[in-house]
């Protein structure tokens, strides 16, 4: 169902042809990459004539509220006086406001008062997941914008959004510019129709599950085209669109016609729209080809978007695939003690889940509860262990399906109806019990994700579906079933009518662009500064304080989501749940080197510092601990996974390679080092590992491309190279600068 051509070809009268067959009819990559998308949206946001190494200036941002409060206090200590551009401030992820007392709703207030104050837009709790609004209140043709979420995706109206940690959009709030170099571009290129009972996560999944182990999308834009792309409607483009995140893709794009220019004519912004689709001849560095008419329903098993098979696969080999679970249980989630096999939800030949959710910007569309409630329209989901609940991800949504009866039908069978609301899909929502399965339309599936906590003994799993196939295993009791499997099923349709009513947007705050400088921002209790942190040292004698050997490490796994969000004001508060579900003693260890770096900085003589020194300058060598992790920084771009670091002493993280680009941004920005060691695992690298790096302060200066350093491991020394690969000058300056506030400070 997936074709991947792993070569650069062009787009030529409806063909893809080979650099070979090109250069015959005279074409060249350098000329013909100017054809695609993606290079006019870029070239048209880049401030500068070098197209290689791109700055670029976003149309619009959007934060929610587990960031914006970190992004508008380091953006205020930077010298901020008013957003330079639209800002939409939204809540969405913590606000059940369930633990924590009033520290959660004091950031909200703290965010009305600042979309005032500076002139934002404030959307409160329960009217809109993020991605949704921006959606139907912001994305157009052509346009870019910036969000400090993950899955800030808005390909599918022609927007090329990217996600990103709280230090960029602090630099286009100082009207700074998004640096990188010029991205590769891949097609995608979609053919035919999806078959009845296939929806959007169908597809994704096939195409996660075809891209992310190889690394073929990686940090580049996925810009998708075909005459597949006309059998799609607006909420099936969306929903394979807002999945390209788990690719590790840096951002998307997707060619606009017809249904586009519907979807904004109903949102009431017919002048965003305008005709995109790569010229003749476009170039593109891979080739991905979907045949839509070949993707089956699919299922995600735990714990990544990218174990994904055909529910049909599934079915056929449950023992086999079940045991590979129950293995990746134990080594993901560091279990003593294994827990029962999910083998006993076989019963007679099938598999049956506990819980089936449908939500957020992937699953609570419009469309995807449509078919999800004609599927179960007139039937039950039951009174037995499994149960349904469901999402929309905006009012506006909900209105549409209560005028047009389908959230009547949804109701009707039992399903539960809940408010527009991200938990879900980073575990504060609908937990299920110890032991359980749930089946999830939503973005993620990592460890954790469903709010278990496996220290204290608690362990439950996510797999991702499509919401047809969630309604179709309701009406089975919870036994997995593949939507296609039901008789009579209608296809999706290739355009659905959606009335868009923005009356529920009468309790947003509209203040971009007018700036209120009289008024005072609203500081709760729980709401802190960033600790202040000092420029890098000449010197650096590092403590690897946690070593993590898992071939991917997320950034739920250095900072978890869930029961933390409540504290994400304040990052000493915060800072306390660093790695705390991966390896529980990070921060007692951490905390042990930052307490001996303090006491350098005021007594450099002291006993207890000349003990760990080894004969070092104290004078001139700072002591810091370190992360090590071959592939860290997968999934959700908050900044707290590296800043939480930060705050307890840390200077440097350790690896083979960054997961993603977003996170080794935040690295960056936090004042810490990206190191990469070619085949790190050989250094078996352990806690309490020590490595010395003379003159790291002069290197970064200097435009060095590695540092040599030695390490030291039970009394041996060996000679290491540390690389420092693809930092600009800023990124250079920020490090060495301490954080990318202490720069900011140096430079106004």
């Amino acid at each position: 169902m997936i074709e991947v051509k792993n070569q650069g070809m062009f787009y030529y009268d409806g063909h893809f042809l080979t650099r070979q067959e090109g250069a015959a009819l005279g074409l060249t990559p350098e000329t013909e990459k100017k054809k695609t998308m993606a290079w006019k949206i870029l070239s048209a946001h880049n401030t500068c004539p070098d197209m290689d190494s791109l700055k670029l200036r976003f149309d619009a941002m959007a934060s929610h509220d587990i960031t914006y409060v970190g992004i508008i206090q380091t953006a205020r200590a930077s010298g901020l006086e008013a957003f330079p551009l639209p800002y939409v401030l939204t809540n969405c992820h913590n606000s059940l406001c369930a633990v924590g007392g009033t520290i959660n709703e004091d950031d909200h207030v703290f965010g009305l008062s600042a979309a005032k104050k500076y002139g934002g837009e404030f959307v409160p709790a329960h009217q809109a997941v993020i991605h949704s609004y921006m959606r139907e209140m912001y994305a157009g043709c052509g346009k870019m914008i910036l969000g400090s979420d993950s899955h800030t995706r808005y390909g599918a109206y022609g927007t090329m959004a990217i996600g990103e940690g709280g230090p960029e959009l602090v630099k286009q709030l100082l009207s700074k510019t998004y640096d990188i170099a010029y991205p590769r571009v891949v097609a995608v290129y979609l053919t035919g129709k999806p078959r009845p009972g296939v929806g959007p996560q169908d597809v994704a999944l096939a195409i996660i599950g075809a891209t992310f182990q190889k690394g073929i999308v990686k940090n580049a834009v996925m810009e998708f085209f075909g005459d597949g792309v006309r059998n799609l409607a607006m909420d099936f483009r969306s929903g394979i669109d807002v999945m390209t995140t788990e690719t590790s893709c840096l951002s998307s794009i997707w060619e606009t016609d017809e249904t586009v220019q519907a979807a904004l004519t109903a949102h009431g912004r017919p002048g965003d729209y305008r005709r995109l689709a790569p010229e003749n001849g476009a170039y593109y560095d891979d080739v991905l080809v979907v045949d839509l008419s070949k993707v089956e329903s699919m299922i995600a098993l735990p714990f990544h978007p990218s174990n994904a098979y055909t529910i049909r696969q599934f079915n056929e080999n449950l023992e086999d695939l079940l045991h590979q679970v129950d293995e990746d249980t134990v080594q993901k989630l560091e279990l003593r003690q294994r827990p029962e096999s999910l083998t006993k939800k076989i019963r007679n030949g099938r598999f049956y889940a506990d819980q089936g959710v449908i939500a957020g910007c992937s699953g609570g569309t419009y469309q995807n509860l449509m078919q999800a409630a004609n599927i179960l329209d007139g039937k039950s989901v039951g009174s037995d262990a499994f149960w349904l609940s469901v999402y929309p991800m905006s009012q506006p949504v909900m209105l549409e399906l209560l005028r047009t009866g389908s959230l009547t039908k949804l109701m009707q069978s039992g399903a539960s109806i809940r408010s527009a609301f991200c938990g879900p899909c980073f575990g504060a929502g609908d937990v299920p019990a110890n032991g359980a399965f749930s089946i999830r339309h939503s973005t993620r599936n990592f460890p954790n994700r469903e709010g278990s906590k496996p220290a204290d003994g608690q362990v439950a799993y996510v797999a991702l579906m499509d919401a047809r196939s969630i309604a179709a295993t309701a009406l089975n009791g919870g036994a997995i079933t593949p939507a296609t499997e039901l008789e009579g099923i209608a296809a999706d349709p290739s355009f659905v009518d959606y009335h868009f009513d923005a009356s529920p947007y009468s309790r947003v705050y509209h203040g971009v662009g007018k700036p209120r400088t009289e008024e005072p921002l609203v500081f709760g209790p729980n709401i802190a500064d960033w600790p202040k942190q000092i420029p890098l040292p000449e010197n650096l004698y590092l403590t690897v304080a946690s070593a993590i050997y898992d071939p991917v490490t997320t950034t739920d796994e250095l900072i978890p989501s869930g029961e933390t969000s409540s504290y994400r004001s304040n990052p000493l508060k915060l800072s306390e749940f660093a790695l705390s579900r991966k390896d529980p003693q990070y921060v007692g260890r951490a905390k042990e080197i930052q307490k001996l770096e303090l006491l350098r900085r005021t007594d450099p003589d002291a006993p207890e510092v000349s003990a760990v020194m080894d004969g070092h300058d104290p004078r001139t060598t700072g002591l810091g601990s370190a992360v090590m992790a071959i592939r860290p920084g997968d999934g959700s771009a908050r900044e707290q996974a590296a800043s939480c670091q930060r705050v307890l002493g840390g200077v440097a993280n350790l690896c083979e390679d960054f997961a993603t680009k977003r996170y080794r941004s935040n690295v960056i920005n936090w004042g810490m080092l990206p190191f990469t060691v070619e085949h790190i695992a050989q250094l078996n690298l352990q806690s309490g590992d020590r490595i010395y790096v003379p003159g790291i302060r002069t290197a970064l200066k200097n435009g060095a491309p590695s540092a040599t350093a030695t390490l030291v491991q039970a009394g041996q020394e060996q000679q290491i190279t540390l690389k420092l690969e693809k930092l600009t000058r800023e990124d250079r300056d920020i490090i060495l600068s301490g954080c990318l506030i202490n720069y900011y400070a140096q430079n106004k």
